[in-house]
């Protein structure tokens, strides 16, 4: 009965003579060198102390502000020519499925190769003005086709210009193309154009905006 006692002592005794042999020193091998590189968040945090301090943190900061400002004031551009001779043409917004389209249980519900134009659910209410803001003959054609009869179904939208300063003196909304997303979807590259539904189609006229 006191086999099992001994056996577990000299089983103790031997890792601990195993640990005390890992844990022994070795000594130096080799020359060591502490750590030259500046800690990098501490020199990130030591600069923008400096800065801070200077003034050039804020100035920064202001800088930004006012870019940002400045891109919803005054969105960039867009590159187009003004209309000289009057052209009409029109867009199919149909699209073609380039992938089987299936329910959560695998099921397909359109396959490859399907057609559907949104025209045959939704209707185009409004017309869609393109027209750049900072030609005045472009804004004064705006302006009359939206005080027309049926200038409020007429939607200004710009290419460039101020939309804020014509908002403030139209007092209707007015919009901006950022990017040109609509202009290059609606393959457009002159204005003043005006966009309209036509049966299953957009109607697109590029207007001569000058008397």
């Amino acid at each position: 009965m006191r086999i099992v006692p001994i056996f577990l002592l000299a089983a103790l005794a031997t890792f601990h003579a195993v640990s005390a042999a890992r844990a022994e020193s070795l000594g130096v091998i080799g020359p060591t060198y502490g750590i030259g590189e500046e800690h990098l968040l501490k020199m990130i945090e030591q600069r923008l102390r400096s800065k801070e301090q200077s003034g050039e943190l804020a100035r920064i900061q202001a800088q930004i502000v006012e870019r940002g400002r400045q891109a919803v004031l005054a969105p960039a551009p867009l590159s187009l020519a003004t209309t000289k001779v009057p052209r009409t043409y029109y867009y199919d917004p149909t699209y073609v499925l380039d992938r089987n389209i299936v329910d959560g249980g695998g099921r397909l519900l359109f396959a490859t190769g399907t057609r559907a134009n949104p025209l045959d659910i939704v209707t185009m209410s409004r017309r869609l003005l393109f027209f750049d803001a900072r030609d005045g003959q472009q804004v004064a054609l705006a302006a009359r086709l939206m005080s027309s009869n049926d200038g409020a179904k007429v939607k200004p939208v710009l290419v460039g210009g101020s939309y804020l300063e014509l908002m403030r003196l139209w007092r209707t909304p007015v919009y901006y193309d950022q990017k040109g997303l609509l202009v290059r979807r609606l393959r457009i590259e002159r204005v003043p154009a005006l966009v309209y539904q036509e049966g299953r189609k957009l109607r697109i006229d590029e207007l001569v905006s000058a008397p």
